[in-house]
């Protein structure tokens, strides 16, 4: 079983027949870095799918025990709303109610919830606060109901970096809402998350960026290695619980491609930039790429790699109005695998769409190598399912394991 310190990229070999249980213990055999993880199969794709398949029945099937959700609220009428939706559901029931976060945390302990759904605006105690005492007492999984939880809202992108899984307004009939669809959603992300297997979170502990000195530019980092990353629905968390653990000194340069509208991600790339050592910003036509930089790019925003001396210039074109953007994962792999082979890689996350398979193979076929987030913590399982089972890669783990993978890639393929 391989492990790796997200905090220096060491690669960990642990003998799996040693250890018991769901997780482990480790210290970093070079930092000492404490950690702990949840076990991840580091099978071929089949074996994995089998493990998917045998986690149990559909949630149609009636043999199995329903799916134990705690609603948590401050408002009487939405968790009422809340409750008759799951309850309607005969693979739910709601086990539990709370009027706030102190509340929930009392709860959760009594009820043993499967997944829970957590407002944000709440009296005694806020639901991101009370989301950070989930993670770190008693990890469940979380999906965030709230009217702060809007696609590319600052509070949508902190509940997803304290850990929950994915995100929904309430409930609404204004503005000539569709109440049966909204019911179908919920109940289709309260399943979705309740297959996420989550490990225990650790905070980010990152010190805020070091200031560019008033006397001169900031050293260039040049870049000698290029990791392009796929993410299609589910991607927000999924990044955000990588490109925050990349280390900025290391000369890689990341292309991460979202199938999200370009004026949401606008917003993503400065969160994320924020909270990261490595510097983010959209892609811009013309740049050069730099080590230490993730550049997030839109699928209907095509984009090709040129070479320019010894640099690589990012160009990017939008595409036309109603392009669906499948194939832009595909191309820029293909783009990335063309100039730099061996020094290329492909990291494929979370998401449905077939998008990035072909490119993964393209980089493989060109001496690169291939990253894919283990599924069981994918919120949409199918892309990188279908990666697993069409490619041998070694790299085979969570997202939150991925960081740490790809510094031990880079420190070996660098100078």
């Amino acid at each position: 079983m391989i492990l790796f310190c997200e905090e220096c990229g060491t690669r960990n070999d642990i003998d799996q027949k040693q250890i018991t249980g769901n997780t482990y213990n480790f210290s970093c055999q070079v930092c000492r870095e404490a950690l702990v993880v949840s076990l991840v199969d580091k099978s071929k794709g089949k074996t994995v799918q089998a493990a998917l398949e045998s986690q149990g029945a559909s949630p149609d099937d009636h043999s199995v025990d329903p799916l134990k959700v705690l609603v948590v609220d401050d408002s009487r009428i939405i968790r009422r709303v809340l409750c008759d939706i799951i309850n309607s559901d005969e693979s739910k029931t709601v086990v539990g109610e709370a009027a706030h976060g102190k509340e929930a945390l009392e709860k959760l302990r009594e009820c043993k919830p499967d997944v829970i759904t957590l407002d944000i605006n709440m009296p005694v105690m806020d639901g991101l606060t009370t989301l950070k005492h989930i993670m770190i007492g008693n990890p469940t999984p979380t999906v965030m109901i709230s009217a702060l939880t809007q696609e590319g809202a600052s509070e949508t992108f902190d509940s997803l970096k304290y850990g929950a899984i994915d995100f929904l307004p309430k409930p609404s009939q204004v503005r000539g809402g569709d109440l049966k669809s909204q019911q179908e959603e919920i109940l289709r992300k309260i399943d979705l998350v309740a297959q996420v297997q989550i490990e225990s979170v650790r905070y980010l502990r990152r010190a805020s960026k070091e200031k560019t000195p008033d006397n001169g530019a900031e050293e260039i980092n040049a870049c000698q290695c290029v990791l392009v990353l796929g993410a299609s629905e589910g991607g927000y968390g999924a990044l955000l619980n990588v490109i925050p653990r990349l280390r900025k000194e290391l000369p890689a340069a990341y292309v991460a491609v979202m199938q999200q509208a370009p004026n949401h991600l606008d917003a993503f790339a400065r969160y994320l930039n924020d909270c990261s050592k490595i510097n983010v910003q959209r892609a811009v036509d013309g740049t050069m790429l730099q080590g230490g930089t993730c550049y997030i790019l839109a699928s209907t925003e095509q984009l090709s790699l040129e070479q320019d001396q010894n640099n690589l210039k990012l160009k990017v074109v939008t595409t036309v109005s109603g392009s669906n953007g499948n194939g832009t994962i595909d191309g820029i792999m293909a783009e990335a695998a063309r100039l730099l082979h061996e020094n290329a890689a492909g990291v494929i996350l979370t998401g449905k769409c077939d998008d990035g398979l072909q490119g993964l193979g393209e980089i493989i076929n060109n001496g690169g190598s291939a990253f894919i987030q283990d599924p069981r913590s994918c919120l949409f399982k199918e892309t990188p399912m279908a990666a697993a089972n069409m490619y041998d890669v070694e790299f085979l783990v969570s997202d939150k394991q991925l960081a740490g993978a790809i510094t031990a890639y880079v420190k070996s393929h660098t100078r």
